[in-house]
């Protein structure tokens, strides 16, 4: 494992900022650092592997999924599968525990709803 420090986007100390950091894309044009931010995240699920990764981890019954269970899904190596799971992470869709052999992986939900919060179409807004 490498030591280099995982950092993670959209993480905040403060919580006023989760909830302004992102406009939706119709009520206001985003910045260059929130595009610079969710630009990172989309090109985490840009790629077909992580996006099933990610989704067999949030539907996963009781939250959580180890590697050991991920694998097998796919005709790719355990170490490409890790490197996959590791940009995921750095994307901050994902965390991880390690147990013993495994590590145990869950969806953190902020993310996902902050995507679909810059994605939604506010009511207001008529096609």
């Amino acid at each position: 494992m490498s030591k280099q420090e995982l950092v993670v986007l959209g993480r905040t100390d403060k919580a006023d900022e989760t909830d302004a950091c992102c406009p939706g894309l119709l009520t206001a044009p985003l910045d260059e650092e929130q595009a610079v931010d969710l630009a990172k995240v989309f090109k985490a699920l840009g790629d077909p592997v992580r996006l099933r990764l990610l989704s067999m981890i949030a539907s996963r019954a009781g939250g959580e999924v180890c590697v050991c269970e991920l694998t097998p899904a796919f005709d790719l190596s355990q170490p490409t599968i890790s490197h996959h799971l590791k940009l995921l992470r750095q994307a901050g869709l994902i965390d991880c525990e390690r147990r013993g052999t495994w590590v145990y992986y869950w969806l953190l939900p902020e993310m996902t709803d902050r995507l679909a919060g810059v994605l939604t179409r506010p009511a207001d807004v008529t096609s």
